[in-house]
Formats: C-alpha cells, sequence, structure tokens
C-alpha cells in the first residue's frame, strides 16, 4: 500500500470532515456568504454564460479547426518575430470586449495551437484589459487622467509580462521553437475569404450581443447600445448564410434551422435573449449532425466548454461566498473592511488593491461603478488604478482555468507579475496625481 497517497487521502477526509464540524451555519454573515454566492451563480448564468462564454467557445472551437496551425506559428508562435507577435496579441484587446473568463477559450485555443508562451499570455492579459468602451468610460466616470494610465498601463503589461515570462522560460520556448521550425505545412488548402469573414462574423455576434449601456444617453456609443439587438440580429443572418459556402451546407438545412430563431422574434417579441438562445441550440445542433468541418468544430467547442466551464461556476461560487454578489458586495469578507484598506496611497493600500482585483470577478465595465463607488468611500487613485490594471484582467474562476491550460508553476508567475506590477503602478500614480 502507498501510505503517503493514503495519508493524502486521510488528510483531505479529516479537513473536510473539520470543515463540516464546525460550519458556522448559524452566523448571519455565513448565511449573508452564502446567499451572496448563489446570487452571483444565477448572475452569471443570466447575464454572462449565454451571450459571452458560449459564443467564445463557438470561436475557440472555430480556432481549432479552421485556423491553420502554420498561421498561428508564423504570427504568435514561439518563433515568430516578437514585435509582430506582441502587436497582435496586445492590440485584441480593442477589438474583443471580453471578461476576464470570456477570454479564456480563445486564449485555450491559439496556445494549443502553436502560440508561444509569451504572446499567448500578452493575448491573455489584453484580452480584457483593452477594451475601448472601457477606456473611455474610465476617463469621463473617474478622470481623465485614471483612463490615461489605464490604457498606457495595460499596453505595456500585456508586452512586459509576456516577455518577462517568455524569459523566464527560454529553454522550454527555444525547444518549441526548433520543433516549429521543422513544422511542414499539410498543404490543405482553406478558402480564405469565407473563412476569415465567418470569423469576423462571429466576433461581431460576440461585440454586440454584450454591448454595455453607457452612462451617456447621446454619441455613438449609446447609438450602438439601442441597436445592438438589431446589429446582432444582422450579424446572425450573415453567419447563416456564410455557413453554406464555408461548411458545404443545403440552404434548405440552413433556413431549417433558422425557423425557431424567427418564431422566437415573432411570439415572444421583446426578449431576443430567448431568439439568442434558440440561435445556440439550433446552430449546435445543425453542426452536431453533420460530418468533417462542421462536425469538428462542433466537438471541439463542446470540449472546450467541458474543461473550462465546471472550473469557471466553482470559481464563479467561491469568489461571491468571498466577495459577495454585484448587487450586495457583502460576502464573507465584509466591503467596509477593502473600503478601510485601499485608502491613502501607501504600497500596502495599492497592494490590497491589487489582490483583491485579482480573485475578485468583474465583467466587462462594471469594475467602474464598483471602483466608483470605492473611491466616494475614500479609496487613493493610486490603489484605483492598481484595482483597474489587476481586476478585468484576473479573477479566480480565471486563475483555475489558466492553470489547468499551462500549469500550476506558470500560472502564480502570471498572478505574481500582474499584482506586482499593478502595486507599483498605483503607487507610483497614486504619488504624482
Amino acid at each position: 500500500m502507498n501510505w503517503k497517497k493514503e495519508y493524502k487521502a486521510l488528510l483531505l477526509v479529516t479537513g473536510i470532515f473539520l470543515s463540516a464540524y464546525f460550519l458556522p451555519v448559524e452566523k448571519a454573515a455565513f448565511i449573508q456568504a452564502v446567499q451572496d454566492s448563489l446570487a452571483l451563480v444565477k448572475w452569471y448564468a443570466r447575464e454572462h454564460v449565454l451571450l459571452c462564454l458560449i459564443p467564445a467557445f463557438f470561436i475557440a472551437g472555430f480556432i481549432a479547426v479552421f485556423i491553420k496551425q502554420a498561421a498561428v506559428i508564423t504570427y504568435l508562435g514561439a518563433g515568430a518575430k516578437k514585435w509582430l507577435a506582441y502587436i497582435v496579441a496586445s492590440v485584441s484587446g480593442t477589438v474583443l470586449a471580453v471578461c476576464s473568463c470570456t477570454v479564456l477559450p480563445l486564449f485555450s485555443s491559439i496556445y494549443k495551437r502553436g502560440a508561444g508562451l509569451g504572446p499567448a499570455v500578452a493575448f491573455l492579459y489584453a484580452g480584457p484589459a483593452i477594451n475601448i468602451l472601457a477606456i473611455i468610460l474610465t476617463a469621463r466616470v473617474l478622470g481623465t487622467d485614471i483612463g490615461i494610465a489605464r490604457i498606457i498601463g495595460a499596453v505595456v503589461f500585456s508586452v512586459v509580462i509576456g516577455l518577462i515570462m517568455q524569459a523566464v522560460y527560454r529553454n522550454e520556448e527555444e525547444k518549441k521553437a526548433a520543433v516549429q521550425a521543422s513544422y511542414t505545412d499539410t498543404g490543405e488548402t482553406e478558402r480564405l475569404a469565407p473563412n476569415a469573414l465567418l470569423f469576423f462574423i462571429l466576433i461581431g455576434i460576440l461585440v454586440f450581443a454584450n454591448w454595455g449601456r453607457p452612462q451617456s444617453t447621446s454619441g455613438i456609443w449609446h447609438a450602438v447600445w439601442a441597436s445592438k439587438w438589431i446589429l446582432t440580429g444582422i450579424m446572425g443572418i450573415l453567419f447563416g448564410a456564410s455557413l453554406i459556402p464555408v461548411l458545404n451546407l443545403k440552404w434548405q438545412h440552413v433556413t431549417a434551422a433558422v425557423i425557431p430563431v424567427l418564431a422566437a422574434v415573432i411570439f415572444l417579441p421583446g426578449r431576443p435573449v430567448i431568439a439568442f438562445a434558440a440561435a445556440v441550440i439550433s446552430t449546435s445542433v445543425l453542426l452536431s449532425r453533420k460530418q468533417g468541418k462542421a462536425g469538428q468544430w462542433m466537438e471541439s467547442s463542446w470540449d472546450f466548454t467541458k474543461q473550462i466551464l465546471p472550473l469557471l461556476a466553482a470559481g464563479v461560487l467561491v469568489a461571491g461566498f468571498l466577495l459577495g454578489s454585484p448587487g450586495s458586495t457583502q460576502g464573507l469578507i465584509p466591503s467596509s473592511w477593502i473600503s478601510g484598506l485601499v485608502g491613502g496611497n501607501s504600497l500596502l493600500s495599492n497592494f490590497f488593491a491589487s489582490i483583491v482585483g485579482a480573485f475578485m470577478y468583474f465583467a466587462t465595465l462594471t469594475e467602474i461603478p464598483i471602483i466608483k463607488g470605492l473611491m466616494a468611500n475614500g479609496m487613493g487613485k493610486g490603489p484605483a488604478l492598481a484595482l483597474l490594471l489587476a481586476g478585468p484582467a484576473l479573477s479566480l474562476p480565471n486563475m483555475l482555468v489558466i492553470r489547468k491550460v499551462m500549469g500550476t508553476q506558470k500560472t502564480i508567475l502570471f498572478i505574481s507579475l500582474v499584482v506586482v506590477m499593478a502595486t507599483i503602478s498605483g503607487f507610483i500614480f497614486g504619488t504624482f496625481f
């Protein structure tokens, strides 16, 4: 018998027993934390999974099946030109209005397709951090100085963190580059124009369906928000039409898949999410019943879903228990404690803001009103920037998934770099502003 293994099992059982034995179910704070945990899971399921994650899973599956590995290696591979790889990775956030969870399927897909560690990590950070709408709202709500500092910090962070991680694991990356240098294209031809069009249509669906409501009631951002479902619908029509040339589907089959969506639009007006859900189900059924690329796309998307979604659900549950839900922000750790520890501009206050931001879950744009409330309660400008630089790019659910993708050691280094750089940046910014 392997007693070392059995001792580990015994410690696990003992820990579970002691946790259950001393479970403070009679405490009001504990009950509130459990309610907030479930409330966050409910909110996450309603507001985030259908509109954000599912399109991201389809995009990740599309990348895995339709984007040639040679292209990923050329632009983002371990041996790719650094200036090109980091420009492609760091600027990606201006296109993708995603949060720290939605970027995960995309990161996992390009990393598995051969992207180098540095560019992949730069993409992982930049995806949720460099969101044009979020930057503009940050400047309007929290101040122009914080908005400018956020976009400069996010771009610099993505490149520097990627370069540091690539340098730390340079031996591993050199071996990877050597393997990729000997990679030969299989010669399989892809129709570039239809595939590229379908890819950008998928990106359009993801962006428009999740377009956040701006504070202003006028201007282009509000106009796009007011028309978001019309624009999403147009993207959906283009999506259905583009499936025919890309997957060689019969137009009758695509038309049949559209019928449930039209029924939802006609019989349930004013409920666009129902129509969106019908489109997801119809697309899934259509792809899963076909052979070749269509079936592979659905299979790959489903694989990403199985790998990532359970970890995200567990992470959201724990984050809600500790830090509360969007409507409460009063989990096991009281928000008053957080407000009290992020005042002023000490290294400790900036470090604490970075840690809280790293573990807390922020959906796209939600970090701005939360920080506005904290600043009204005494949060300094330095800690506010630190939280902005660490928060949107990281979260507890995010950490659980990236650990599975690139391992514990690399994940710890990535988190540490984000927290340390956010702390230092916040402290410097708070000193001068």
